[in-house]
C-alpha cells in the first residue's frame, strides 16, 4: 500500500470514528442537523480554506468534541490515531466538570499558549461555530446570548492571531459584520 493510501485510509478511519461516537447527537439549532456535520466542517475549512495538509491536524478537528461530548477516553485517541493527535485533542477539548464560564474564561487564557496545531484547529471551530450561529441560532438563545458568543470568541481568536491568515481574515469579516471589532 502507498503511503498516500495509508493517509486516506487512516482518514476514513477517523471520520468513522467521530461519526459512530456522535451518531446519536445533535446540533441545537432548530433543523437538529447531526452533529457529525460540525467535526467534518471544521475538518474541511482547515483543508479547504487554511490549506492545512498535516493529517494529525485533520484527526484532530476530527475527534476536536469526542472526549468533550461523547465516552470517548483520551487514552483511546492515543491508541487509535497517536500521541500527537491525542495532545492536539487535549488542548482544545474543555474541562466538563468545571462551570461554563470558568470554561470559557479558560479558552481565553490559554489561548495564546496553545500549540499551532491546537490554533489552528481552535480558529477552525470558531470559525465554523461562528457561521453556523450567523445561519440559525441554537433553540433558546436570545439575540443578547448571540451577541454575547460573538464577543467571547473574538477574544479566544485574539489570542490565537498569527496562526492561519485565511482563517484570520473569514473570522474578521464575521466579527465586523456583528460590530465585535
Amino acid at each position: 500500500m502507498t503511503s498516500a493510501a495509508i493517509v486516506i485510509e487512516d482518514l476514513i478511519k477517523c471520520v468513522n470514528f467521530a461519526a459512530e461516537k456522535h451518531k446519536n447527537q445533535r446540533r441545537k439549532n432548530p433543523e437538529k442537523i447531526p452533529y457529525i456535520n460540525h467535526p467534518i466542517g471544521v475538518a474541511f475549512i482547515l483543508t479547504n480554506e487554511a490549506k492545512i495538509t498535516d493529517v494529525s491536524v485533520l484527526h484532530a478537528a476530527l475527534l476536536h468534541d469526542t472526549v468533550e461530548d461523547t465516552d470517548t477516553s483520551f487514552e483511546e485517541i492515543e491508541n487509535l490515531f497517536g500521541k500527537t493527535v491525542r495532545g492536539i485533542v487535549e488542548e482544545v477539548t474543555d474541562d466538563k466538570t468545571l462551570p461554563s464560564a470558568e470554561r470559557k474564561r479558560l479558552q481565553i487564557v490559554h489561548a495564546p499558549d496553545s500549540s499551532f496545531e491546537a490554533k489552528l484547529v481552535k480558529l477552525a471551530d470558531k470559525l465554523y461555530n461562528l457561521r453556523d450561529l450567523e445561519k440559525s441560532a441554537p433553540e433558546g438563545w436570545s439575540e443578547q446570548r448571540i451577541q454575547e458568543y460573538f464577543e467571547w470568541s473574538r477574544k479566544v481568536v485574539d489570542g490565537l492571531r498569527g496562526t492561519n491568515v485565511a482563517m484570520e481574515q473569514s473570522l474578521d469579516e464575521i466579527f465586523k459584520k456583528r460590530n465585535v471589532i
